[in-house]
């Protein structure tokens, strides 16, 4: 069943993203994003290019031919994975086939316009059953 983590209380949603994604790089972790809003894909990868200051996280996109040896792969849809390990959704509702992947993560704003709806997230997956952690990260990861 899919462990599924929430990080909720970043003061930046997208800021605590790409340092969530820079760690998970770090370890060598395979995540794949889900992001389906053009404009937040867009502006996540930028992000990714500047993020660290005197560096990068390495990511790519899902039809780049190297999507399949990069550990981060940001995906507009999920109809086809490169993997199934980690999910990080980066929309506001349920991911399509979440359930198919060992580790779904949830990072949640303070934003009301970002938190009310990674509530009823949480509350789908509860009363589902699923398996749920959830950590406050306002202070830092």
């Amino acid at each position: 069943m899919t462990q599924i983590t929430f990080l909720h209380g970043a003061l930046d949603r997208l800021e605590a993203v790409v340092a969530w994604l820079a760690q998970a790089s770090r370890e060598g972790k395979p995540v794949l994003v889900y992001v389906p809003a053009a404009e937040r894909g867009e502006k996540l990868d930028r992000l990714l290019w500047t993020h660290p200051a005197t560096g990068f996280t390495a990511h790519c996109r899902t039809g780049d031919k190297l999507a399949a040896e990069t550990p981060i792969v940001l995906a507009p849809d999920l109809d086809h994975p490169v993997h199934d390990e980690c999910l990080l959704n980066l929309s506001d509702e349920i991911p399509p086939g979440f359930s198919r992947f060992q580790q779904l993560i949830e990072i949640v704003s303070a934003d009301d316009g970002d938190r009310l709806p990674g509530r009823e997230r949480f509350r789908f997956y509860r009363e589902r059953g699923y398996p749920l952690e959830a950590r406050d990260i306002s202070k830092g990861m």
